[in-house]
């Protein structure tokens, strides 16, 4: 009975750990377009084309069930984030650009549709640090229309790049 029971516990194991399939994506955008105007100040707000990116990108995602929005405490990326938090009822989780896609981010948003709101350097880095290689390099400064999408099913992870247009 003991040697069933063992081979019974044995089996349910494997079996567990072969399916976990769950999915796992990620939208990761930079900021959109921020004033230029006063180039001392480091932490600007969204222009007037920056503020119809940002609404648009809440249209963008409209059909897509987001369960999390993170972005970095910036005003330019809180003002992204801000449209799309707001039609999904969510409220916007802070993230340390320096501490990103660590173990709590991974358990908290695991099986999980998250947008991630970050900056020319840190959202090809963020989308690097995910898929476990540095397949993106740091994007132009003046890149507001990328859209970086990252999907884990189990073991597996992919990722592809699409240009969103504003208008």
């Amino acid at each position: 009975m003991k040697k069933f029971l063992l081979v019974f516990v044995f089996i349910l194991g494997m079996l567990s750990s072969c399916t976990s399939n769950e999915t796992t994506t990620y939208y990761l955008i930079r900021h959109a377009e921020k004033d230029r105007t006063d180039e001392t100040n480091r932490n600007p707000d969204l222009n007037e084309n920056g503020l119809k990116r940002a609404e648009n990108w809440a249209k963008y995602f409209d059909k897509i069930d987001i369960d999390a929005v993170y972005s970095t405490d910036y005003n330019r990326t809180q003002q992204t984030a801000k449209p799309t938090a707001e039609s999904k009822e969510l409220n916007i989780i802070n993230y340390d650009p320096k501490k990103m896609n660590d173990s709590i981010f991974e358990q908290a948003t695991k099986g999980k549709t998250v947008l991630v709101v970050g900056h020319s350097n840190t959202t090809p880095a963020f989308v690097n640090s995910l898929l476990g290689e540095k397949k993106y390099e740091d994007m132009d400064d003046h890149n507001n229309a990328s859209l970086y999408i990252v999907t884990i099913i189990g073991d597996k992870k992919t990722s592809i790049v699409e240009k969103i247009d504003s208008h």
